[in-house]
């Protein structure tokens, strides 16, 4: 009954994201808006982690299996991708290395911030 409460609380917050695409004329996905109030709740005390940590775990533990479908849907899909596979990949190399500096030079600042504070 607890992680039904936590997955309750989960979904209410995914719902008041999917109000706020709708509200907001920004293109932002739903899920984006559902983490910034989730992670605004958390922080600001009005949601404790207890109150969603067991039912977040159990939904980690079962997200690999929720990307079967789309990789089935990706195999019977192949005549059609095999033009573009080329370019999808080099696409898909070229925005990880970006990604991944980017995330780099972001906590290299947060951890210089830190420590500044710190002294």
């Amino acid at each position: 009954m607890r992680i039904l409460k936590q997955l309750m609380i989960i979904l209410f917050i995914s719902f008041l994201g999917e109000i706020l695409k709708m509200v907001i004329p920004l293109p932002i996905p739903a899920s984006v808006y559902g983490l910034v109030i989730m992670v605004a709740a958390l922080k600001t005390g009005i949601l404790k982690l207890h109150q969603v940590k067991d039912a977040s775990s159990v939904l980690i533990e079962t997200m690999p299996v929720m990307f079967i479908p789309a990789a089935v849907g990706l195999m019977t899909a192949w005549g059609a991708l095999r033009p573009i596979c080329g370019p999808v990949a080099v696409i898909t190399v070229t925005t990880t290395v970006i990604v991944m500096a980017a995330t780099g030079v972001v906590t290299q600042t947060m951890i210089r911030r830190k420590r500044r504070r710190r002294k």
